[in-house]
């Protein structure tokens, strides 16, 4: 449970009212109708939620589909009609979620740029916040700084954006420098994408990826066949859960070890950006895109499971959420080697090229696994103690939650949204 202050400390403020706010508005990277719900974003906002209100405001998008691809061209499309049809809903306790029309890319923001932040101010009102923190995910949003008139700014820099292969890398590296310099805070799940940056922020904080333990470890130590569709695939089965994407996932290396096994099943289980056909083995089943709340049972129905990463800077900057719910679901773990991996190699099989990632899967079938001592470390790593910990850290520099008096009528919210900002 999520503790915030009601008292206001921040001595050094020449208004002592500027360092309260009565909830967030956050700018995620993804879309919560449609992404893995397991991201960092998603995570804490619905802590978050639990003591104040969030407004949840989906990705903005950092890129245009790509109409040479006419099937991921048109759903993504239609999913994104279909969030923003749903318009501002109340999904769980004090979380709200918000899909604004935008249009991703420098052109796009000169089209609908001057109506995106009317619109997230008129579903602040609608959340009842007044005084708002802002939190910065997708840097598309760094034009809101000014707009939303927040409180305080804390960056979200978990994923290095500007690496995005499909994105604008001049105008994102733009946008992200905009926001890590508006921030009052700057969060990195990286080591070393902190350390790169520290002389560029404000204040620093580490918070690493966190993990449902309870609940991976739940479905781990059932040792259940698992869902109907992965129950009827033959053993031993190794398995990768997550987005199969040019800017994370290396295809090259998979195919060469999944060719080398053809005894084994590998089951993939996440959406996949690859071109059509891209491996079309005998032995390696797509199982597509599965409910976060049934992710722990597929976990648990394989006897591997793996990472195959690239060695894109995208990757050298993560801090894969997956590795967590890998060790707490308690099987063993086979990854390729990226440097947030310090500290928890000692529990996973390190391999680099398909020979030595074969022989380490080869390895963890044959040997007993005793899943004791990674959930053991894991077990601290809770998405509550991450929340609480941003929290704390919020606090401490000053900025205090303090709730909202009534909210006004519907009527008198939508003038306070359509009306221009105050200067901050």
């Amino acid at each position: 449970m999520l503790h915030a202050s009601h008292e206001c400390t921040d001595v050094q403020s020449a208004d002592r009212s500027r360092c309260d706010f009565d909830g967030i508005i956050c700018i995620g990277g993804s879309d919560w109708w449609y992404h893995n719900r397991g991201h960092f974003d998603f995570q804490v906002m619905r802590r978050f939620a639990l003591a104040m209100p969030v407004l949840f405001v989906n990705s903005l998008g950092v890129r245009i589909p790509d109409a040479s691809k006419p099937g991921q061209f048109a759903g993504k499309v239609q999913r994104k009609l279909k969030s923003l049809a749903r318009g501002v809903v109340n999904v769980e306790n004090n979380f709200w979620v918000f899909s604004p029309v935008s249009i991703p890319g420098g052109a796009g923001k000169k089209i609908s740029g001057f109506a995106l932040a009317p619109q997230i101010r008129l579903a602040v009102r609608r959340a009842g916040i007044t005084r708002p923190l802002l939190w910065m995910h997708c840097p598309a949003g760094a034009d809101l700084i000014e707009n939303l008139n927040p409180v305080g700014v804390i960056m979200q820099r978990t994923d290095r954006f500007e690496a995005f292969p499909e994105g604008d890398p001049v105008l994102l590296s733009q946008q992200v420098a905009t926001i890590r310099q508006a921030a009052d805070l700057v969060i990195y799940c990286a080591p070393h994408l902190m350390a790169e940056e520290a002389s560029q922020v404000r204040r620093q904080l580490l918070v690493t990826h966190g993990v449902d333990f309870a609940t991976f470890v739940a479905a781990g130590s059932k040792r259940a066949q698992g869902p109907s569709d992965v129950a009827i695939l033959p053993k031993p089965r190794v398995g990768f859960i997550g987005g199969i994407d040019a800017h994370t996932f290396d295809p090259a290396l998979f195919q060469a070890v999944a060719r080398q096994m053809p005894d084994v099943t590998f089951v993939m289980i996440g959406s996949c950006s690859l071109p059509d056909g891209w491996c079309d083995l005998a032995n390696v089943r797509f199982l597509g895109r599965k409910p976060y709340d049934i992710i722990a049972r597929y976990m648990a129905a394989m006897d591997v499971l793996i990472m195959p990463w690239n060695k894109s800077e995208w990757i050298r900057a993560c801090n894969p959420i997956k590795l967590k719910e890998y060790l707490a679901v308690g099987r063993p773990v086979v990854t390729t080697d990226f440097p947030a991996l310090d500290g928890w190699r000692d529990l996973v099989r390190v391999a680099n090229d398909p020979e030595s990632f074969t022989c380490a899967i080869r390895a963890a079938l044959a040997e007993a696994y005793d899943p004791a001592p990674a959930r053991a470390r894991v077990a601290i790593e809770t998405w509550d103690a991450k929340a609480q910990s941003i929290l704390n850290a919020v606090t401490e520099f000053g900025l205090i939650h303090r709730p909202a008096p009534a909210p006004a009528s519907w009527s008198g919210a939508l003038r306070a949204a359509l009306a221009p900002s105050a200067p901050g």
